[in-house]
């Protein structure tokens, strides 16, 4: 299958920054076995390591699966979630992402009590994709 300018593009940038060398050593570090994806992704299956504990993560190219291929074909969409944050990987200068994806899942919690809700590189990766719901802000943080 030939791959779109984009995804040739997001491989090279995130080759050139990094993160898709720090995920391959990840998945190395928790013996996942790495495999092609789709749209030049990297599928690292059974992971070993406990952190992170979402059943799917990304760095860089490297898509880390904690889920049984029928678990994986009953959320089609959960790879184009990942995909975008292989994307987001190359837009955010490599490695760094994962400083910036903390510290907006810490802003997330306090707001809402969950990571993923008003974390922008969940919102702009699709919520709905990767399995979450949109949870409302905490009563503190309401107008009215």
């Amino acid at each position: 299958m030939t791959l779109q300018r984009a995804h040739r593009v997001r491989q090279v940038a995130n080759r050139i920054n990094l993160s898709t060398p720090l995920g391959l050593a990840i998945a190395a570090a928790g013996r996942a076995r790495v495999e092609p994806g789709p749209d030049g992704l990297l599928l690292a299956r059974d992971y070993a390591l406990r952190l992170p504990g979402s059943p799917a993560f990304t760095v860089g190219d490297v898509v880390f699966l904690r889920l049984s291929d029928e678990r994986l074909a009953a959320r089609p969409r959960l790879l184009a979630h990942e995909g975008r944050h292989a994307m987001q990987y190359a837009w955010c200068t490599g490695p760094f992402m994962i400083v910036l994806y903390v510290a907006a899942a810490l802003v997330s919690w306090v707001l809402c009590g969950d990571y993923a809700s008003y974390n922008p590189f969940e919102r702009l990766a699709d919520l709905e994709d990767g399995g979450y719901r949109r949870r409302p802000l905490r009563a503190v943080f309401r107008r009215g």
